[in-house]
């Protein structure tokens, strides 16, 4: 392994209260290089160094590790290159984790991922969030949705909150600015079945870059109509 690597990853977590294990050092450095040699047949990612995917894809996944149980059921939906979902199974084998996508090349890569790093703890679906919303064997039966940086957050919303049960929680991963995105979803949230918890701000470690976590509670059943069919949510989301 290099030692650059495992110096700056250790740095970094400690700087979020997290204390690598060898093994999890070695699970992410073998992760980064399957991700970059696979970036150059299948757009993954458009960072690729390493201090980069370190920090913007490995600390940054990690962060939500505060608001997870062990033996919960999570799905992460439009897992891309597998953010956060597998930094979050890496950390925890305990945790119960499904990685939605609809693009297959992605799902391939994902099921290599896992097949490597014997994450035994993840399964793989590939799909569209909008049709395995609907379907009874994915529908409000997760303790847990997460997403990073897949939509603006009314459209969000709609994609995460159908897979959660009653007293279960949406994690939404954001950049800067979040305060207008969660104005515009407020009707969203409540017609899905939602309501704000809590919203968290932090700057990753070393850097000015701010990050905002938004937890959404699930307080009653999301109405049989959502999500509305594919393509919808994002073109038009919820509002009054």
């Amino acid at each position: 392994m290099n030692s650059e690597f495992k110096n700056k990853i250790t740095d970094l977590s400690k700087k979020i209260n997290i204390d690598l294990t060898e093994k999890q050092i070695q699970d992410f450095y073998n992760y980064m290089n399957l991700l970059l040699e696979w970036n150059e047949k299948v757009n993954l990612t458009a960072i690729t160094e390493m201090d980069d995917v370190i920090l913007k894809h490995f600390i940054d996944s990690i962060t939500i590790l505060k608001y997870l149980k062990e033996n919960e059921s999570i799905i992460d939906v439009g897992t891309g290159a597998g953010f956060p979902g597998i930094p979050v199974a890496i950390m925890n084998l305990r945790f119960n984790i499904t990685l939605l996508d609809s693009l297959n090349k992605r799902i391939t890569f994902l099921d290599e991922v896992c097949k490597k790093l014997e994450l035994n703890n993840i399964k793989t679906i590939h799909g569209r969030a909008e049709d395995f919303g609907q379907d009874s064997k994915t529908r409000e039966k997760y303790d847990i949705s997460v997403s990073r940086a897949v939509a603006n957050l009314a459209t969000l919303s709609e994609y995460l909150l159908p897979f959660v049960k009653v007293g279960g929680m949406c994690i939404c991963m954001k950049g800067p600015d979040a305060e207008k995105e969660i104005e515009d979803a407020k009707f969203a949230i409540k017609e899905l079945g939602g309501e704000i918890e809590k919203v968290e701000k932090f700057v990753l470690p070393d850097t000015d870059m701010e990050r905002n976590i938004i937890l959404i509670k699930k307080i009653k059943e999301t109405p049989k109509k959502y999500p509305r069919k594919a393509g919808t949510p994002s073109k038009q989301p919820l509002k009054k």
